[in-house]
């Protein structure tokens, strides 16, 4: 049986989202059990009506919510009734607990990990990847994409470690190709961090290194696993995902601007859906926080009920692969950086 816990406040749809996110993944799993942390009437009224395993899911009760604009520091400090805080607490404390998923602040989750939880030994830092589809009809993991705006080349290399071992292990992608997010594809392009990492990341032996990556190549099909720091990352993909929700809606517009490509819309319009759903982030579930000794997904916080049952899902995967304790064997296996 894996435990997972779900903060169900935070989110801009919570509770409904998480809750109704909840009961699809257990209906899926008959061998998940659900822990749901956030205020127990609201909770409770949500639940109201539907069918579920009652057996295989918890309220905890949780009356406190943390705020996207409340400093980290302070919520994680004053706000050990929020919802996102007794979750971590529970995870941190209960062995049984396997992991946790939340679309609350993210400044709070990492603050939060970072402090409550314990590190994977050899980890220098914890580093968010989120996925996205490709062109190709694949998907690529970005690694780091918000929680380590500074970085050292050391730090890339682990994050390329981690990155490709969820990777191969979470998703299947056997050898993951690997790339460096830089100016240029050149090896002696980029600042001395860059070229340090690109060095670093040639000696190393389980990362399938295939150079630089420039960031228009993102979804280009020819990358499984892109290595960034936490700023560069985070730019790079809130881009990319912005560019693909303005194409949709100027093609929307565009269409409607004229009758005959209406009538021609109309024609596609199956295609056109298939487009809609193939861009749409929801489809892929969260940003896992790796190098955590245990199991943390971070979902968007505009997360609907099918963004929140990839988060869980991703989150049993990584549980059933036991990633922590393959990271720690390949980190292991380097010398230990020191920050």
């Amino acid at each position: 049986m894996i435990k997972i816990i779900v903060d169900c406040f935070g989110g801009d749809r919570s509770p409904r989202a998480q809750v109704e996110g909840a009961l699809s993944s257990l209906a899926g799993n008959p061998d998940l059990h659900l822990l749901l942390t956030g205020d127990e009437a609201l909770l409770k009224k949500e639940l109201e009506g539907r069918a579920y395993d009652a057996s295989r899911l918890e309220i905890v009760h949780a009356p406190e919510v943390i705020g996207c604009d409340e400093k980290p520091t302070d919520a994680i400090r004053l706000k050990r009734n929020s919802s996102m805080m007794k979750a971590m607490i529970m995870l941190r404390d209960e062995e049984e607990i396997d992991g946790m998923v939340s679309c609350g602040s993210t400044g709070a989750l990492v603050t939060g990990a970072l402090v409550r939880l314990g590190r994977i030994p050899g980890v220098i830092r914890p580093a968010f990847c989120p996925i996205l589809p490709t062109m190709a009809g694949g998907i690529v993991g970005i690694c780091d994409s918000g929680a380590n705006v500074t970085v050292t080349a050391a730090h890339l290399r682990q994050f390329a470690i981690m990155a490709s071992l969820y990777m191969e292990n979470v998703y299947g992608v056997k050898a993951p190709r690997t790339a460096l997010l830089n100016v240029g594809k050149e090896a002696e392009k980029g600042d001395d961090i860059r070229q340090e990492a690109y060095r670093l990341l040639q000696e190393t032996e389980c990362v399938n290194f295939v150079g630089n990556m420039e960031s228009r190549d993102l979804l280009s099909g020819s990358y499984d696993v892109v290595v960034a720091d936490g700023f560069s990352g985070n730019v790079l993909v809130k881009t990319t995902e912005g560019t693909a929700l303005e194409l949709l809606k100027k093609l929307k517009k565009d269409i409607y601007s004229r009758w005959l490509y209406k009538l021609g819309a109309l024609l596609m319009k199956r295609m056109f859906m298939e487009e809609k759903e193939f861009m749409n982030y929801q489809n892929y579930g969260g940003s896992v926080l790796l190098g955590l000794e245990k199991v943390v997904v971070k979902g968007h916080g505009s997360s609907n009920a099918k963004a929140v049952e990839k988060c869980i899902e991703q989150a049993c995967r990584m549980c059933s692969s036991r990633l922590s304790d393959k990271i720690e064997a390949e980190i292991s296996k380097y010398e230990h950086y020191e920050e």
